[in-house]
């Protein structure tokens, strides 16, 4: 039996969406199970809770890293629950536990854990979110995926490019 490391994947999301984002996110779920990886998220509603909504369909491993201080603020789709009491300050923990980023949809959160992935140099994959670009109009690394199924194929091809387990 060898002792492999399952990969993480940080996925980030408003913790309010419309139906359309929580079905991408849903379906996005399953496919990273399907994948091999375990799914790392903020713990809390919206695109977090249909993100583990679809991975724990397939009994694949949720993580909620929770900005409060009980584990029971987790969504029921949560394996793994992470109270912090750090409040929005634990998006860094959120970015910091993935091999790569997902970013679906998302608000302001969201655009301050890409901000921080992109900071340290983490792959950002997006689906339906923000683009942004800096004071001299370059484009930030941020590759937009058109589905899930594209999304997920991005990550399983670029795991082969560098060491998922190290993050």
């Amino acid at each position: 039996m060898t002792n492999r490391r399952l990969p993480l994947i940080s996925v980030l999301g408003s913790s309010q969406c419309g139906l359309e984002i929580a079905q991408l996110a849903e379906r996005t779920g399953e496919l990273l199970v399907e994948a091999g990886f375990g799914i790392v998220c903020g713990g809390g509603g919206g695109v977090m809770e249909a993100v583990c909504q679809g991975a724990a369909r397939l009994d694949g491993v949720t993580i909620g890293i929770l900005p409060g201080d009980k584990s029971t603020s987790a969504n029921p789709s949560v394996r793994f629950s992470i109270p912090t009491g750090l409040g929005e300050a634990r998006n860094a923990i959120v970015v910091r536990a993935g091999a790569m980023v997902l970013a679906i949809g998302g608000g302001y959160g969201t655009l301050s854990e890409i901000a921080l992935a992109l900071k340290w140099g983490k792959t950002v994959i997006g689906l339906k979110t923000w683009q942004a670009q800096d004071g001299r109009g370059n484009l930030a690394e941020i590759e937009i995926c058109s589905n899930p199924e594209e999304a997920v194929a991005r990550i399983v091809a670029l795991t082969d490019t560098f060491n998922v387990e190290g993050g």
